[in-house]
């Protein structure tokens, strides 16, 4: 698979990266850990080399699936997980202190199996912590050798660039796909400016894309879906013509739809890596081979011009999870 490097910070990944989350947490009961491990070296076999966790998935069993799964490997690797959440309470809050970022640390060197995080992201921005603080403390533990990279998730264009004056962020992971074009408006020009990289979670729409799930779908109640407004019977029902506009396309380029909302967001910047996760090995093949697949500036004008006529319906998290987004 081809590299790219995220932004200007030097790190350099497969064009494709691993969202490992739905392996053991939100997506309905966890995967059996030998498949889990099988399906992670299969990737790397295929050529993805970046490989996405955090302390809260499971929590912390996702950490601790990566660490044995990518230990074999591991110099030829790039890890990235996160801090932020608060998870030894009952109800996780946001705990981006010093104190905490240091503790989730070295909590996560152990479960990861390694002596170094190579992109370590607040996972949250924590309103009661200034975030020059959180980015300070990620800059002691840069210069102590814990971490090599600075990552931030879902924040605002204010904060990114706040903590960015203090540590230079490598890349902010935020939720990007052809049914979530929010971060065109402002984030995406802001990265640029900046010189750094972009790495959408959900490029799938949480598997709405792949045209695998429609209106007769049930999730099970451990699936997070069954609580996102998007993902009602009704805005499921409305929200259909988006995929059927990529399934004409696929069917052009001999592919599929989520190789072509894939493909489709790695035409948009060269420093844009998209993470997909899958629990199944022939997802994770066709997944990857959306690397491959080029669409031509008709392309994309085509897609665009569709997907512009499409009024996506309902909001892409419930309520108390909306508040914890940076604006």
């Amino acid at each position: 698979m081809n590299k790219r490097n995220l932004g200007k910070s030097g790190l350099e990944v497969s064009a494709l990266g691993l969202g490992c989350m739905g392996l053991s947490f939100g997506y309905g009961a966890a995967t059996d850990k030998t498949a889990a491990i099988n399906l992670i070296r299969e990737a790397y076999k295929k050529g993805v080399t970046f490989f996405d966790t955090a302390e809260v998935y499971g929590p912390y069993t996702n950490e601790e699936l990566l660490g044995e799964a990518l230990k074999p490997f591991r110099k030829d690797i790039v890890i990235a997980t996160k801090f932020g959440f608060a998870i030894g309470k009952s109800t996780p809050g946001l705990d981006s202190t010093p104190k905490n970022i240091r503790a989730v640390a070295e909590a996560s060197l152990k479960r990861l199996r390694t002596d170094v995080i190579d992109l370590f992201y607040q996972h949250r921005v924590d309103p009661n912590v200034p975030i020059e603080d959180a980015a300070g403390t990620v800059k002691d533990l840069i210069v102590e050798g814990k971490v090599k990279h600075f990552g931030l998730s879902e924040a605002g264009v204010t904060n990114i660039r706040k903590a960015h004056a203090v540590q230079p962020v490598t890349a902010l992971q935020s939720e990007y796909s052809l049914w979530w074009r929010e971060p065109e408006v402002e984030i995406i020009p802001t990265l640029e400016e900046l010189g750094i990289g972009f790495v959408p979670f959900s490029p799938l729409g949480k598997g709405f894309l792949t045209g695998k799930i429609d209106i007769n779908t049930e999730f099970d109640k451990t699936d997070f879906r069954s609580s996102v407004p998007r993902f009602s019977e009704e805005n499921r029902k409305a929200n259909q013509a988006l995929v059927d506009v990529l399934d004409r396309i696929a069917q052009e380029k001999n592919s599929t739809p989520a190789q072509i909302a894939l493909a489709w967001l790695l035409a948009q910047k060269p420093w844009i890596v998209p993470i997909p996760g899958t629990t199944k090995l022939h997802r994770l093949e066709e997944n990857i081979g959306a690397a491959d697949v080029t669409l031509n500036d008709a392309d994309l004008t085509t897609i665009d011009k569709a997907v512009s006529e499409i009024e996506v319906q309902g909001a892409r998290y419930p309520e108390a999870s909306q508040k914890m987004i940076d604006r």
